[in-house]
């Protein structure tokens, strides 16, 4: 089975939840599952610009990404982030390869917005080196920047580059790890099981906003573009990753229907 997950970076700053998570990782490689991990890091990416005295800017949740950001961007996403991440994962006994949405056309994108300067919005994807690689026991591990065809360096939102290798690389299940539990109801209690039908209700009622909504409608797009169905957990809860795939319902399972 094709599997992407995706690892918010809150849960990648610190080395033991990065390290838990890596095992689960490599634990469901070695089950068979053909497995790619994108991820996230704003939180790092805010720590080293404010080490460096740049103020963070967002517009809408996206971080406006200026050409010294844009540095940031690789050194950061592609760089500490990354490599760390795929560190641990080998120490964990699988074979983990850092790459971004640059590398072989993986993911290409276009400026979103000329007021978010190196925002990018995804314009295609092609899944050739995540086919190569996990048919080679390998675990792609993804940094959320892109380019386009003219050399171009984006920032992309991680959940939309998670949506993108996901539908492209034909995963059946889509599961965002994450520092919520899933996604609550107006009486604030988790949903286990949410319908593309009553996702849309709770951004339209205005319950599912923020980052919650945003990560609903990467889900959307998901289950349209054909993922059979898409997980929201916490990443924290032990042995999260494991338990999802042998059908424990944690968090909240988002099918079409």
């Amino acid at each position: 089975m094709k599997l992407l997950v995706k690892l918010g970076g809150t849960l990648l700053d610190d080395p033991v939840s990065r390290d838990n998570l890596a095992r689960q990782i490599a634990g469901a490689r070695a089950k068979g599952f053909e497995i790619t991990v994108v991820h996230g890091g704003g939180k790092q990416m805010t720590r080293y610009l404010t080490e460096r005295g740049i103020q963070s800017t967002f517009v809408n949740g996206l971080r406006v990404t200026t050409p010294e950001t844009v540095d940031a961007v690789l050194k950061v996403f592609a760089g500490s982030v990354n490599h760390e991440l795929v560190a641990a994962i080998n120490r964990a006994g699988a074979l983990g390869v850092g790459i971004s949405g640059i590398d072989s056309f993986l993911v290409e994108a276009e400026q979103m917005d000329p007021a978010l300067g190196a925002v990018g919005r995804v314009t295609r994807s092609n899944p050739a080196l995540l086919h190569l690689l996990t048919a080679n026991a390998y675990v792609p591990v993804v940094a959320c920047v892109a380019g386009d065809r003219q050399g171009q360096v984006y920032n992309v939102n991680a959940d939309q580059m998670a949506v993108a290798c996901a539908t492209a690389f034909g995963a059946a299940q889509l599961i965002f790890l994450t520092d919520v539990e899933g996604v609550l109801e107006a009486e604030k209690q988790i949903q286990p099981l949410l319908s593309a039908a009553g996702s849309r209700q709770l951004i339209a009622d205005g319950i599912a906003t923020g980052g919650m909504q945003a990560k609903l409608n990467a889900a959307l797009s998901a289950l349209a573009s054909g993922v059979a169905q898409v997980r929201i957990a916490a990443g924290a809860t032990p042995d999260v990753l494991r338990r999802v795939l042998d059908g424990e319902e944690l968090g909240t399972r988002m099918v079409t229907q």
